[in-house]
């Protein structure tokens, strides 16, 4: 499973897919920066058209490059997306991959016609891109992803894309009210790897340590991540196979805070930041305790998902999640995961 990193221009350090940087990781596959960050800035807009998107943030070839098309931005401040102008930019810019220009993200505490409504424009937008083999449809794990699955089905075009996106995961994983249950969003996925075998997965928004265990025993191709910079700015870390701790007191921001075995686990950390800086590093304010902090949390991601797919591999995993994996919301799921899915083989 592939892991993407969700990069922003409006702070592009730690430069973590680069060979230069104290803080490269050579594990990193694949980055993902937002449409919306270049709709904001026209001059530079025109600059990455000109040069391309990976000469300009200085991405190696090996590194596979994402545009997510900025959906979130766009309909929280109550605005469509200019459809030509994204597909300008892509064409200038050419990214790796691309979603459709606009997707109408449904949030749980929508009326189910408000879902509907969005569940209508977005199959809309997919079915006016579906000829277009660079733009990957997507859909939500919401009240209509069936209706998704059905449409998508019926229409020769997106049955030839090579991949699909699902959005809409993170509000319902993160218990907004009127979530979807952790139950139904787990079916929710199952039923759309099971429909489209043939399909490359993408889910966005998905990097906790904990949920990438789920995304990869349900055959997940790909999953983008922004929180690895999220967390960091507010001095949140992630460890293996467990949840977020509280490194760097920051504002308001807070949380758990790590026990003593939490510690010395942490001064054995093999992250290039850990490694320069130790703990002290991460605990830093400013510039350089964010960047230290960014580097170890998606070192932490790639890790995770390296553990996963070797005891995958190898028919260890059965044996070996329960001793690594603490995480008391998700584990039940993928228990029955597990449960559910005797042909894999998870035990050698």
């Amino acid at each position: 499973m592939q892991i993407v990193a969700g990069i922003s221009l409006k702070g592009i350090k730690p430069r973590v897919w680069d060979k230069n940087s104290p803080y490269y990781l050579p594990q990193l596959q694949a980055v993902m920066v937002s449409y919306a960050e270049f709709h904001q800035r026209p001059v530079l807009r025109r600059k990455v058209m000109e040069q391309g998107i990976r000469k300009y943030l200085g991405i190696p070839e090996e590194v596979k490059l994402y545009l997510d098309n900025g959906a979130f931005y766009f309909i929280s401040r109550g605005g469509e997306i200019v459809t030509k102008d994204y597909e300008e930019f892509v064409q200038g810019a050419k990214p790796d991959w691309c979603p459709i220009p606009q997707d109408f993200i449904p949030t749980p505490k929508m009326s189910l016609s408000e879902q509907k409504e969005c569940f209508t424009r977005t199959m809309k937008m997919n079915l006016t891109y579906n000829k277009d083999k660079q733009f990957i449809p997507v859909i939500h794990v919401s009240n209509f992803l069936e209706d998704y699955v059905i449409k998508v089905k019926k229409n020769k075009a997106l049955r030839l894309k090579t991949g699909i996106a699902l959005g809409g995961i993170v509000p319902n994983l993160l218990r907004a009210p009127k979530a979807i249950p952790y139950q139904k969003v787990l079916e929710n996925l199952q039923h759309v790897r099971e429909e489209f075998k043939d399909k490359k997965l993408h889910v966005f928004g998905i990097g906790g340590t904990a949920t990438l265990h789920i995304a990869a025993l349900l055959g997940i191709n790909s999953v983008d991540s922004s929180g690895w910079r999220n967390r960091a700015a507010r001095g949140i870390i992630q460890l293996p196979g467990t949840g977020e701790r509280i490194v760097a007191e920051l504002g308001k921001w807070k949380g758990r805070k790590l026990s003593q075995d939490e510690f010395k686990q942490l001064e054995e950390c093999q992250c290039p930041a850990c490694k320069m800086y130790g703990v002290a590093g991460l605990q830093q304010n400013g510039g350089i305790g964010f960047w230290n902090r960014a580097t170890h949390n998606l070192w932490t991601l790639l890790e995770e998902a390296r553990l996963i797919e070797q005891h995958l591999v190898a028919g260890t995993y059965q044996n070996w999640y329960p001793t690594h994996l603490d995480n008391t919301i998700y584990r039940p799921l993928i228990d029955q995961i597990i449960k559910i899915s005797p042909s894999v083989n998870y035990t050698a």
